[in-house]
């Protein structure tokens, strides 16, 4: 018997095209072992294949491009294809495929929130399979509305000959439309198109876009199997809304001082009522790291897996009516669900005190329970080791391992033993698998509803994980640990941000084949059907800072490709080391950091170099020494800034084991004094190697950085990916998102072109959310309030009103605002619910900065904000409620 395949591709000099299976003769799925295939102009590859099956087989097979050129390899994008093969039947067996492009805009429909909840559809019979056939047609057309089918018309009587009133009518189930043809009688090539049926009035609705469609007549004891991919009708007819806003932010009449897994229901039926698809949260791992107010920092998780404790809803683990926290259950609950604000450690202490005394009264049932026995089995390789992090931290009273005595390096070995039932701190080890068992439970049960609901919940994946978490613990190596991640200066910080996170070791990840990476991504599909993968573009490369330094301006791109002396010496500027590399101190640069403390500062830090350069002395040579220093009351807070300053006043900062030959520039280097002082010749050199260092030399490099990355990761689960793609952007950064699928995020008020001052929703591309503010914002009450030059601005370029605008932020003003992303092509636009409560003068909060979530340069300060409402009084909002339901309706149809 003969496999045959036949697949167009338009490739190029070097390229050829492989196919590989399970079987022998596509080579056992080893990808060493695929079959290259044979180019037939014009741009098409064919394979014939003898091949031995004794009985029917499941073949399943995938295409792909090697490239020799660039040495790598382009698959096909999909699961590959599955084919039934009955060697007592048939001769042949043609395979007449499509090439799925993961580019190809349709596949983003086949994720999860489509084809689970948004455009879930039953199965559906429209023309019964012949008892034998010749063609088989397969293809997919995931934007279909309930009411119409796909069906075909072709050359073929049994086609309908052309005439649509005798369109076959294709059969629906596992995602695709597929329809069994005898052509048994038909010689020569077969012309067909598929079309639009509707179901309700039985009439043909419209044929696809686009020429005929062609596949071969079959032989006899041939079957010819025909995968077409997608239908070629309108992909862009999905428009979404939806609500964004933190779990902890819920306030419901049963939260306990904070939004937990529960509320997030009643959220659900109010994004049902007014017309929204989705809900987006914050990232809910666990923070507890130092049983403190800075474990309120949702980004700086202690596990990529872990759920938080915070979250936790009690009443769904109850202790007895007598016990001394059930007593003062009621009480608590009021107090702390009145305040305006989240009580963090009051919450957590609590919630963390009464889960354990609930895994106490409830541990010989829980311990032996068939499904948390299986969720331990689906999760060991996570949540024991996390367990155990957490039982050492309390033991040692630090969630710094490296103060762990003999557990200070994770060794299986000696951990093992804590989880024995006989073991002294079994229970302090597996008080934490009954927590994350019981977070599982409720954050499941939430999905659920939400999918029945007919919503899709959308999660926030961070970039990093805290410096002492369990990760870096167990898989040191994964990470750079002497490096620190964070962002170069912005809108929203000036002296770029420090996030205090250790960077990837992506070689190492990368040989380990993703492995960490494919995880999180699988384990946020258990709760979550799309999210949003924050600071994206550090899987292209990441603002990398010296551990010794404080501030995010003392940073450098990584991977990135450095500056060479050589190009300052061709472009006429002799290479200064000391000059160039060094801070840049003078007296006039003393009096204007230091004021009155300058003699203090010269006399006590500096010393004087060659009679006459000020160099800071060996204590004082990085921002990490100083603060310590000022934290040891050795120097005053003005003299910390000051020093702060003189350090990051440098030009170059040389990349290490690079003999001196190689540098990366300092961010915003022309605003600092040490820049001022070149010579016309210097500065107009050292601004157009900063330019191209920053804005264009590392285009190639790091769009191969992301490829390397993000299709595998993409692989690992079917969930939709939104990007968070803002900070200093480049064009390789857009291709790699629009290439494989990934939806950009559009804000107005931070446009990516920075000739423009505000981005206007209606420029936003299909594949992208659109959104007015994010949680590192303000609000757009707050926003407005904040410049009223440019809000003026803003009131007649973007929102074409006349005239002077509004001090305060009408609600008139607000809906407008929301209008506009309404009515964007974007596939999402996605609001903070501060935003949307700002239309309504009766709802709305008294004072916008009450709004807030983050201000991203006092984060620790941050992040305790809550609805001022609770939600059933929310749901109870009729007027306003079926005013946003219009809304929606009228502009995302």
């Amino acid at each position: 018997m003969k496999l045959h395949f036949k697949i167009s591709y338009f490739t190029h000099w070097g390229q050829n095209i492989y196919v590989v299976g399970n079987i022998p003769e596509l080579g056992n799925d080893d990808v060493s072992k695929a079959v290259p295939m044979h180019f037939v102009p014009s741009e098409t590859w064919e394979l014939v294949l003898p091949i031995t099956l004794k009985a029917t087989t499941e073949v399943h097979y995938r295409y792909f491009l090697k490239d020799e050129n660039t040495h790598t390899e382009t698959w096909e994008w999909g699961d590959g294809r599955l084919v039934t093969v009955n060697p007592q039947t048939l001769n042949q067996l043609t395979l007449v495929d499509a090439w799925n492009s993961v580019s190809v805009l349709d596949n983003v429909f086949m994720t999860a929130p489509f084809q689970e909840v948004l455009l879930k559809r039953a199965s559906f019979l429209g023309t019964q399979t012949p008892k034998n056939s010749t063609h088989v047609f397969r293809v997919k057309a995931p934007l279909l509305k309930e009411h119409e089918a796909l069906c075909m018309v072709g050359s073929s009587p049994l086609l309908g000959a052309w005439d649509t009133h005798h369109a076959l009518i294709m059969n629906y189930d596992a995602s695709s439309w597929h329809v069994s043809v005898d052509l048994s009688k038909i010689e020569g090539d077969v012309h067909y198109k598929y079309g639009i049926w509707n179901i309700d009035n039985k009439q043909f609705s419209y044929f696809e876009h686009g020429a005929d469609r062609i596949v071969p007549s079959a032989a006899k004891k041939e079957q010819v199997i025909v995968n077409d991919t997608f239908v070629r009708v309108d992909n862009q007819s999905f428009h979404g809304a939806g609500v964004s806003i933190p779990v902890f932010s819920l306030r419901s009449n049963k939260s306990f001082g904070v939004g937990d897994f529960a509320d997030l229901k009643l959220m659900v039926d109010w994004a049902k009522r007014v017309g929204m698809k989705l809900i987006q949260v914050l990232p809910l791992n666990d923070t507890i790291g130092t049983h403190s107010d800075a474990d309120v920092l949702p980004y700086a998780a202690i596990s990529a897996f872990a759920l938080n404790p915070l979250f936790l809803n009690l009443e769904r683990i109850q202790l007895p009516a007598e016990h001394p926290l059930q007593k003062n259950y009621a009480s608590e609950q009021q107090r702390l669900n009145e305040l305006p604000l989240m009580d963090f450690m009051s919450v957590i202490t609590y919630k963390l005190k009464y889960a354990k005394e609930a895994y106490l009264l409830q541990k010989k049932v829980f311990l032996v329970d068939t499904d948390f026995n299986q969720f331990f089995k689906n999760n060991a390789y996570w949540l024991k080791p996390y367990a155990i992090y957490c039982c050492l931290r309390d033991k040692f009273g630090t969630c710094d391992y490296r103060h762990w005595n003999d557990f200070a390096v994770y060794d299986e070995s000696k951990v093992e033993p804590l989880m024995a039932p006989s073991h002294a701190w079994f229970d302090e080890v597996a008080v934490h698998w009954f927590i994350q068992y019981q977070l599982h439970l409720q954050l499941r049960d939430a999905v659920s509803y939400a999918h029945t609901q007919g919503v899709v919940l959308k999660g926030d994946i961070p970039i990093g994980v805290n410096r002492n978490s369990v990760d870096t613990w167990v898989a040191p190596e994964l990470f750079h640990m002497d490096m620190q991640a964070g962002a170069p200066p912005d809108m929203f910080a000036v002296k770029g941000q420090n996030w205090e996170l250790p960077t990837y070791n992506w070689d190492v990840i990368e040989s380990a084949d993703f492995d960490w990476w494919k995880k999180r991504f699988q384990q946020m599909s258990c709760y979550f059907d799309t999210f949003r993968i924050d600071h994206i573009l550090g899987f292209f490369r990441i603002w990398q800072i010296p551990m010794e330094q404080e501030e995010g301006i003392m940073g450098y791109l990584n991977p990135s490709v450095p500056l060479y002396v050589d190009e300052f010496e061709s472009r006429g500027v002799w290479f200064d080391y000391e000059r160039f590399t060094k801070p840049y101190i003078t007296d006039h640069i003393l009096w204007e950091n230091f004021g009155e403390e300058a003699d203090w500062v010269r006399q006590n830090c500096l010393n004087l170099e060659h009679g006459f350069a000020y160099r800071l002395k060996s204590e004082y040579l990085s921002q990490k020494a100083v603060k310590k220093l000022h934290e040891d009351g050795k120097i005053s807070e003005r003299v910390k800034w000051g020093l702060f300053d003189l350090i990051s006043n440098v030009l170059l900062f040389e990349v290490p084991d690079s003999q001196g030959r190689q540098y990366y520039p300092r961010y915003g280097m022309e605003a600092l004094s040490t820049f001022q002082a070149l010579d016309e010749h210097q500065k107009r050199v050292f601004r157009e190697l900063s330019v191209d260092y920053f804005y264009r030399r590392q285009d190639a490099f790091w769009y191969q950085s992301g490829m390397r990355k993000l299709p595998a990761l993409k692989r690992a689960s079917n969930m939709l990916i939104c990007g968070e793609d803002l900070g200093m952007m480049t064009h390789c950064v857009t291709s790699v998102m629009k290439e494989l699928g990934i939806l950009s995020l559009e804000i107005q008020r931070a446009p990516k072109d920075d000739k423009i001052e505000f981005f206007h929703p209606a420029d936003a591309p299909y594949l992208s959310v659109v959104t007015p503010s994010t949680h590192d914002m303000s609000t757009v009450r707050g926003w407005w309030e904040e410049d009223y030059g440019v809000a003026q601005r803003f009131y007649n370029s973007q929102l074409g009103h006349w005239g002077k605008a509004p001090y305060f932020c009408e609600w008139w003003v607000n809906r407008d605002v929301v209008l506009q992303h309404l009515y964007s092509p974007a596939m999402w636009a996605i609001f903070q619910w501060q935003d949307l409560m700002g239309m309504s003068p009766e709802l709305r909060r008294e004072n916008p900065n009450d709004e807030r979530i983050n201000v991203p340069s006092n984060s620790l300060f941050s992040w305790r904000y809550r609805m001022h409402m609770t939600l059933e009084s929310l749901l109870e909002s009729h007027d306003f409620n079926e005013f946003l339901r219009n809304c929606i309706e009228q502009a995302r149809r």
